[in-house]
């Protein structure tokens, strides 16, 4: 174990009951009220002055290097390290003793590990500056929101808590790498990711006499079923199309007169992105020409531009790389393909260099199954938290040099 690794463990067994405090207690996008709380306390015991955010959840805390000199960016070297903190909107369904107590609401992407890491890495600098100060400084940003579109790094960003800041890092929870292996890839990362909603509208009517009105269930399937062919005939590179709410009726003798259909729009190209909208409409459009199964209803789409792909600057990334070979040796490296997924981290790649790294979690001595994020058991081999934040603190440090 490298000496900075020695300063995480100390504060090892603290970072696992946080983690598992936050997994009891999750919060939705935008009311992280309680999260945000725990994680200013604690930073305020340590002399510190977390700041939240205008929105009234998310903070992000200053950590000067040198503990004679406030920190100031305009003034000294500065760089960022980046955790989100809302749960999932899903029911937990793990038989974990920290499994969540709020119903819907649930841990199942990893960010209560990014929290506990993001704030390892700054307890970890802060025992160092008193034997190696430097004039220079790290700030830690807890994002609200990341699960919302487009996400609390917007506030992050508008606020001007990346103006004069050199580099930004970040951890994401990986449960295909097992707990000790790290994903690296200079480039796009994520893929951009924007959500809609297809509302329609018909008369409603007896399901005896569906040749009567406008049979809005047949036509939820249709569109749920060829919406996505439709939108990649048109477009030039792939896109992803899918749907993950679909409601229509409430009776099994009943043809409703409204349905909804919401779903999200990705791809790994910008230039599709920027037409992402006129993709989906034209697509709609397509599939209601097709009138085989009776008149079209009225529909409304209401499309919600997302976020941008994540872009791993080519430097951090190297930077990155070299981090990980002198604290884990060169076996922890992993390569990491792009993902179909989305995460606000791109809006921070989008103003100052940055890299977001995959962080192992599957504990491969275990019987688990390689459980994908979102899944409503989804659980960490709890030892990923020290690696994450032995790895941030190491590159912020080694971005500061």
């Amino acid at each position: 174990m490298t000496p900075l690794g020695s300063i995480v463990s100390t504060h090892e067994h603290e970072l696992v009951a946080l983690r598992r405090l936050l997994h009891t207690q999750p919060e939705a996008s935008g009311h992280e009220h309680l999260t945000t709380e725990i994680v200013v306390e604690r930073l305020r015991v340590e002399g510190l002055d977390p700041h939240v955010l205008a929105i009234g959840t998310g903070l992000v805390c200053d950590i000067s290097l040198d503990p004679a000199i406030a920190p100031d960016p305009r003034t000294m070297p500065a760089v960022a390290i980046r955790a989100d903190i809302d749960g999932l909107a899903m029911d937990d369904l793990s038989a974990a003793a920290y499994r969540s107590r709020v119903p819907g609401l649930a841990h199942a992407c990893g960010h209560d590990v990014h929290t506990a890491s993001v704030l390892g890495a700054g307890l970890a600098l802060l025992d160092m500056r008193r034997t190696s100060p430097q004039r220079a400084m790290v700030r830690l940003i807890f994002e609200p929101a990341e699960e919302a579109v487009p996400g609390g790094a917007v506030d992050v960003v508008t606020e001007g808590w990346l103006r004069d800041i050199r580099a930004i890092f970040g951890v994401h929870c990986d449960p295909k790498l097992d707990v000790g292996r790290l994903g690296l890839r200079a480039g796009a990362l994520t893929s951009a990711a924007d959500q809609f909603e297809i509302t329609l509208r018909g008369p409603g009517g007896h399901t005896a006499r569906p040749r009567q009105t406008i049979d809005l269930v047949r036509w939820t399937a249709r569109i749920a079923d060829r919406l996505w062919d439709a939108a990649q005939a048109r477009a030039q590179e792939p896109v992803i199309l899918v749907f993950g709410a679909v409601h229509a009726g409430a009776a099994a003798n009943v043809i409703p007169a409204t349905a909804m259909l919401r779903g999200s729009f990705r791809t790994a190209d910008r230039g599709t992105w920027s037409i992402g909208e006129q993709l989906v409409s034209e697509a709609l459009a397509d599939v209601l020409a097709s009138t085989d199964i009776g008149d079209a209803p009225d529909t409304r789409l209401d499309y919600t531009r997302g976020l941008p792909p994540v872009v791993n600057d080519e430097g951090t990334t190297a930077l990155v790389r070299a981090v990980i070979i002198s604290q884990f040796g060169t076996e922890a490296l992993a390569d990491t393909p792009q993902s179909a997924g989305g995460d606000s981290f791109a809006w921070y790649t989008e103003v100052i260099p940055g890299t977001y790294v995959r962080l192992g979690t599957h504990d491969a001595g275990s019987d688990r199954p390689q459980l994908d994020l979102h899944s409503a058991t989804f659980d960490v081999d709890e030892r990923a938290i020290g690696i994450g934040a032995t790895l941030l603190a190491a590159c912020a440090l080694a971005a500061l040099a």
